[in-house]
């Protein structure tokens, strides 16, 4: 083993470090440069090889070879002039050239390793399998495709004779003959059918060298084309099972044109074959939107729509899939259900409502639409009436909600399992209305039924009345309801026997009680006994955010009565509604959007401003502070008038806010409502 001793730790001398490392036959006794930190020093010092700056010291050393890359002409002159030694002095100019061979030697290594590395990538990467042998039919080459197709592993079967392996391969068959065979059918032995192309290997001399075979799996394509030999007999089953369907069916192309009905759905729509064939989807419609369309659309199943189709407007409900075949959309199929029964039968249900809708309550809590302070406020106030038996009294203006708050206070009460009877005091005649709420005995006037009749408070009993419009009561029918109020009894007309009952009374008004009271046609005592617990409900002018939700809630009904589709309103629509002071509140609320809905045409979706009816959207005006100076009126209706303008102003200057006014009036909400009620302020 030659010692060899580098000067200079340059490029060259990196390059020259690198490579005697690799050497067997040469031993680096170390690396001299005068610089401490050329990169070649640092290189040495890591492989543990001696560094220096002076090559002088190894004079007496046993070195064989100097190789000088320094290019400095004096060092390479005073190693020459050295005598008695036997060193090979290598110039800089050999040292330059070998470097650049060791250079240019690892480059093309590395574009040889790409290369391969690129190689093997395409045949990983490749669909089709390959399985290439040598001379000796020793197996080269087997790409991921071949593993798969195989069910062999290449490190398995790499170097091994091909028929060890696969012992039907056709490959040393084309060492012999030299001849490319082009698209042979074969079976595996793990049953798969490939076909195959195997062609030989030649090198430049026309020797062969090898065969390798590329091939595909067909399996699958076999067994599609033994499907496609009775694809005929399929698609003549499949019109038989659409056409003896008793559900409605049909089915249209990717652009949405007719393609097949069957015979329940010409029942159903009354339109034939040929007025659907090659037509777009929407000529069936005679109200909505296409659901073929939409699902062509957006690719996704729609179900449950409703919808009204062909010259009779039959109302129906239809699911519609999509038809995707291999990633592309083929058309769509829909099943359409008739739906007339079943309306029908809600109606009829809906006409049994009717009849008991006096027995019971139909409305909970959660059907009071209002996210509204105000409405929240009533709300509150209404669960603690329905939590306590106190007599509770509704107050609020015409189509607040007075009655939707009675049924939801009787079924959040305790009593929600028992009668609850609806008496509306102002549509009974007068003469009428005593015998109606506390019965009459047999013989009591001209026409009593034999027997006698139970009034409505004794169907009530156990449970809840509700006296809507109490205000209108005349003065004899009020002291007969106090008198049931303070003893829970009640006598019959014509009767002279006392009847214990146990009701729980919810009043609603909408005129000023209080002023009643004034003018003698209402009696105080009685109106002490229904105002244990006041909830005052505010009118849609003063929680008009509230409109978006009831116009939501409002459409939804709508859509039931009417058999519409209506999706909803506008934003447009609803902030043109909130410019309307609405003195009918939510009941002209409701006729509005029902007139809107009725000017819809059959293919109009939305309602926007324009279906909307001409309102009156001037803002009404509100009444000012007043303050009166007449000496000739008593100190409490000067008290009265001044505390009536104070309250206008501070309810003027908060927009309208009740809970913003009592706090900055410092009094309760309670108490603001009932003040608002006694003024009859209107703002």
């Amino acid at each position: 083993m030659k010692n060899v001793i580098i000067i200079g730790a340059g490029k060259v001398g990196i390059a020259l470090v690198k490579i005697i490392v690799k050497s067997h036959a040469l031993n680096l006794m170390a690396v001299i440069d005068p610089d401490h930190d050329a990169p070649g020093i640092h290189l040495a010092q890591e492989k543990n090889i001696v560094t220096g700056t002076s090559w002088k010291k190894y004079i007496d050393q046993p070195v064989d070879v100097v190789i000088e890359t320094t290019g400095d002409e004096e060092t390479f002159t005073s190693l020459r002039e050295i005598k008695d030694r036997q060193w090979v002095i290598i110039p800089p100019s050999v040292a330059i050239l070998v470097s650049n061979l060791i250079e240019e030697q690892e480059n093309l290594i590395n574009q040889l390793s790409r290369q391969s590395r690129q190689q093997d990538l395409v045949l990983s990467s490749s669909h089709d399998g390959v399985i290439a042998i040598d001379y000796n039919r020793r197996i080269i080459i087997m790409n991921k495709s071949a593993e798969i197709m195989t069910g062999l592993e290449d490190a398995e079967v790499i170097g091994k004779e091909i028929t060890e392996v696969i012992p039907n391969s056709e490959l040393p068959r084309i060492l012999d003959n030299g001849k490319t065979e082009v698209n042979k059918e074969q079976v595996l032995s793990n049953g798969r059918k490939i076909i195959t192309t195997r062609t030989p290997m030649i090198d430049d001399h026309g020797n062969i060298i090898g065969a390798f075979a590329v091939f595909k799996d067909i399996t699958e394509v076999v067994e599609m084309a033994e499907e496609v030999t009775s694809l005929k007999s399929v698609q003549t089953m499949l019109e038989a099972i659409i056409h003896s369907s008793q559900e409605a069916i049909s089915v249209v192309d990717e652009e949405g044109k007719g393609l097949m009905v069957n015979p329940a759905y010409t029942r159903l729509t009354g339109l034939k074959s040929e007025d659907i064939y090659g037509k777009p989807a929407t000529t069936d419609i005679s109200e909505g939107e296409s659901m073929h369309m939409r699902v062509l659309r957006t690719r996704k199943p729609v179900r449950g729509v409703r919808l009204k189709v062909g010259p009779k407007r039959r109302d129906v409900v239809v699911n519609v899939a999509p038809v995707i075949v291999d990633g592309k959309l083929k058309g769509s199929v829909g099943v359409i259900h008739d739906i007339s029964e079943i309306q029908s039968l809600t109606a009829e249900l809906q006409r049994a409502r009717q009849i008991i809708r006096t027995l019971e309550a139909k409305y909970t809590f959660s059907d009071i639409i209002g996210d509204s302070s105000e409405m929240k406020f009533a709300i509150d106030q209404a669960k603690l009436g329905a939590s306590t038996p106190a007599t509770v009294l509704l107050r609020g203006e015409s189509g607040t909600g007075k009655e939707l708050f009675a049924h939801a206070i009787h079924n959040g009460s305790n009593l929600k399992y028992n009668k609850f009877v609806r008496v509306n005091c102002a549509a009974i005649s007068e003469s009428l209305l005593e015998s109606e709420l506390f019965g009459y005995e047999e013989g009591a006037f001209s026409g009593a039924k034999k027997g006698g009749k139970r009034g409505l408070f004794e169907e009530a009993n156990g449970g809840s009345i509700f006296l809507d419009e109490i205000g209108e009561l005349s003065s004899d029918t009020q002291a007969k309801l106090l008198r049931v109020l303070q003893e829970n009894e009640i006598i019959r007309v014509g009767g002279t026997k006392s009847i214990p009952i146990k009701v729980r009374v919810i009043a609603a008004t909408n005129v000023n009680l209080e002023k009643r009271i004034i003018e003698g046609s209402f009696r105080e005592d009685l109106y002490y006994r229904i105002n244990r617990l006041p909830i005052f409900i505010p009118p849609l002018r003063e929680r008009k955010e509230d409109i978006g939700k009831l116009c939501e809630h409002l459409i939804r009904k709508l859509n039931q009565d009417y058999g519409r589709n209506i999706e909803g309103i506008t934003q447009e629509g609803i902030e043109y509604l909130c410019n309307y002071h609405w003195p009918g509140n939510v009941r002209e609320l409701e006729n509005i959007l029902g007139r809107a809905i009725i000017h819809l045409s059959f293919h109009e979706s939305w309602i926007g401003v324009t279906s909307i009816p001409s309102l009156d959207t001037r803002v009404q005006p509100r009444s000012e502070l007043q303050t009166t100076h007449a000496s000739d009126q008593p100190l409490q209706e000067q008290v009265e008038q001044f505390e009536k303008g104070l309250i206008q102003k501070t309810l003027k200057e908060c927009n309208g806010n009740k809970t913003k006014t009592a706090k900055r009036l410092d009094v309760s909400l309670r108490n603001l409502y009932y003040k608002i009620d006694k003024y009859n302020i209107q703002y």
